[in-house]
């Protein structure tokens, strides 16, 4: 448990979820946020048990109090000279994570990648409660681990997404399945080197032993590579690939290779499901649901009638015979590349939005025959333009608004073509989050005039 003063850096969902954690059980703890215009009153107002909380805002670098431990929300990069400042005072830094397993109990399932934690993350939630009766699904998903950990019990399983962000800051956090469903370049603005941002990934195997069993993609260059070094039993799952051990793809079927034994587990066309990258999630889930021993028929009849998460490859309507899929939750190329690939006959894509320092290349060089027009919108608009006419598409069309996007694609689209939002970089400067912006896309596509 900690002791003495606490500091949460930050006062969004997860700060205000730890402080009220903190608060729960005694501790003296204040709230920070750097912004000198935060609205206290507001901040306080966001939890009932915070309603008298110790709230500062703007530099804290010159003052005189010092802290025992420090807090910090996942929006907080562990370089922030502030944070700098406060580790320099001797403070003891942890994250929002941390923090819920310290004050936790129970068995933890955890799960980070560059793409694929959402969906993963819930179909292993349902899994598991074929088999658990307290099942927590928490983590990056939007629901705080922090609002959960200290009414779990012994009989408790945590089924947590854990992004990057979370995973920089864990030391004691400890999984005892966890998974890494890939690695591609992302967040390289906050982590700066992809050898940074895998070893972030990576730690979600902290404090693992060959006790502990970790999933891994052995298709992808980072997580295939990790295997030969993992604290944990590493079990293997493949879409590209046969294994002598582990999980993959033949073809539509998904199989089963242990001790050389091999067995056939289902069908891809019997889930709800699409493409190939939900292939790869599903093989995760399952062999997640057998290292909790959850019964495989169980974890088959979840996957076949498991029903996809909302933003990512969502069918939304058809309007005169145009399909409309929602994948605002492609932000990054390597996601959105996967939207593409699961898109049948001819798509008007949308794409842009925030910077985070992404290369488009590859994304653009899964055009194919698939993609006939592209509409960009946001600050990486001119860049990914500029991208896509150096690989030769040139069918390119600005827009100002996402609303003015749709409408372009819904004109250039024909009856059996598709319309697919996946722009292929993060939401923010024009919308709160991802699941604004595919809101805003579903609602405005289901009011289309036929």
């Amino acid at each position: 448990m900690l002791s003495g003063k606490t500091l949460v850096f930050g006062t969004g969902k997860s700060g205000l979820s730890s402080a009220a954690l903190l608060k729960r059980q005694g501790a003296d703890v204040l709230l920070y946020n750097s912004d000198p215009d935060t609205d206290i009153d507001k901040v306080r107002a966001g939890r009932k048990e915070l309603a008298d909380a110790k709230v500062i805002v703007g530099d804290i670098t010159d003052s005189k109090i010092k802290y025992d431990n420090v807090v910090l929300s996942p929006g907080v990069a562990i370089d922030n000279p502030t944070v700098e400042y406060l580790r320099e005072t001797g403070a003891n830094i942890i994250g929002e994570i941390e923090l819920g397993y310290i004050y936790g109990k129970g068995k933890i399932v955890a799960i980070t990648g560059t793409n694929g934690k959402t969906t993963t993350t819930t179909l292993v939630g349902d899994i598991m409660r074929r088999k658990y009766s307290d099942v927590r699904v928490v983590g990056n998903i939007g629901n705080p681990y922090t609002d959960e950990a200290d009414s779990a019990t012994d009989d408790t399983v945590f089924v947590a997404e854990i992004s990057s962000f979370q995973l920089e800051t864990v030391k004691d956090f400890h999984a005892d399945v966890s998974a890494i469903l890939n690695i591609t370049p992302d967040h390289l603005n906050r982590h700066y080197t992809m050898e940074c941002y895998a070893e972030c990934k990576e730690r979600v195997t902290n404090k693992a032993t060959n006790k502990n069993i970790c999933v891994l993609n052995a298709d992808n260059e980072y997580t295939a590579d990790f295997a030969k070094r993992c604290p944990a039993k590493a079990v293997m799952f493949s879409s590209q690939n046969e294994l002598e051990e582990g999980i993959f793809l033949r073809g539509d079927d998904i199989f089963i290779k242990e001790n050389g034994a091999e067995r056939k587990l289902m069908n891809v066309n019997e889930m709800n499901l699409v493409g190939t990258c939900n292939a790869e999630n599903v093989m995760a889930a399952i062999a997640m649901g057998m290292a909790m021993e959850v019964p495989l028929a169980d974890i088959i009849d979840t996957v076949k009638n498991f029903k996809a998460v909302e933003h990512r490859i969502e069918y939304t309507a058809t309007k005169r015979g145009v399909k409309f899929y929602n994948d605002s939750k492609g932000t990054n190329p390597d996601a959105a590349i996967q939207g593409i690939k699961a898109m049948n006959g001819p798509t008007c894509l949308i794409g842009g939005g925030y910077d985070k320092g992404s290369e488009y290349d590859e994304w653009i060089d899964a055009f194919g025959d698939k993609v006939k027009k592209l509409v960009l919108l946001g600050q990486t608009a001119e860049k990914i333009a500029d991208c896509a006419k150096k690989h030769g598409f040139n069918d390119i069309i600005f827009a100002e608004t996402l609303e003015e996007a749709i409408d372009i694609c819904y004109a250039n689209a024909e009856a059996g073509e598709n319309v697919l939002l996946s722009p292929a970089c993060a939401s923010w400067g024009m919308f709160d989050n991802y699941e604004q912006r595919g809101d805003i896309f579903k609602e405005y596509v289901k009011k289309l005039e036929e």
